[in-house]
């Protein structure tokens, strides 16, 4: 997988830090000399001199060719554009920061995937909706110690199976089915099939196991 960060501020080297630990491939994008050469010294990644709002960078960067695309500079104006060019160039998601949630409604207008104001901005957040592509959200509860996610069920081996076979578990459990739309408390005699969309708590540091429970991946 490949991700291109634009900005090397405290939240883009950390989240740099972190995607490299799990093996991503990334480039950032600064235009600040400085902390171009701090990153580079830094982190195991391409380290591009320049700004995301320019074409010639970004193609320089291989846009086309990047699986993520995460703007996490502090101006809105900036972190737009480079949104609005790289989705141009066809990248994959895209996710930008945005520091004054009045633009929230114009960067979704645009057609960006995700929106973080700086609440959010955790380098281990980005992380997360970067490396849990099967998850359709997440919420985290406390200092982080465990997480809701929202996930659809595509194992064939769980398809039929009733919840107490499968949940509680060690680490996590099964709080809320959905039906249409509609959310339903789970009862242990219920079935469970593919595509059946659930919402479960799990522990800190566990969400791979109970991902692959769920979605076989």
């Amino acid at each position: 997988m490949y991700v291109i960060i634009m900005g090397a501020g405290r939240v883009g080297i950390a989240l740099a830090e972190l995607l490299i630990e799990n093996g991503y491939d990334v480039t950032i994008i600064e235009n600040r000399e400085g902390d171009c050469s701090r990153a580079a010294m830094e982190l195991d990644a391409m380290v591009i001199c320049g700004t995301g709002t320019d074409s010639k960078i970004l193609e320089e960067a291989n846009i086309s060719e990047a699986n993520f695309f995460v703007a996490v500079t502090g101006n809105d104006d900036t972190n737009l554009l480079s949104c609005v060019l790289a989705k141009k160039y066809g990248a994959g998601k895209i996710i930008s920061r945005v520091s004054n949630l009045e633009h929230e409604d114009a960067f979704k207008e645009v057609g960006i995937d995700k929106v973080i104001n700086p609440e959010l901005t955790a380098a281990g957040f980005l992380e997360k909706i970067i490396s849990r592509p099967n998850v359709a959200d997440l919420t985290v509860f406390g200092k982080g110690d465990a997480e809701i996610l929202d996930m659809e069920i595509t194992n064939d081996k769980i398809n039929g199976k009733r919840i107490h076979e499968v949940s509680p578990a060690d680490d996590y459990i099964i709080i809320a089915v959905y039906h249409g739309g509609k959310l339903k408390i789970p009862k242990p005699d219920d079935v469970l099939n593919t595509g059946n969309k659930i919402s479960i708590l799990v522990k800190k540091g566990t969400f791979k196991k109970a991902s692959k429970v769920f979605t076989g991946k």
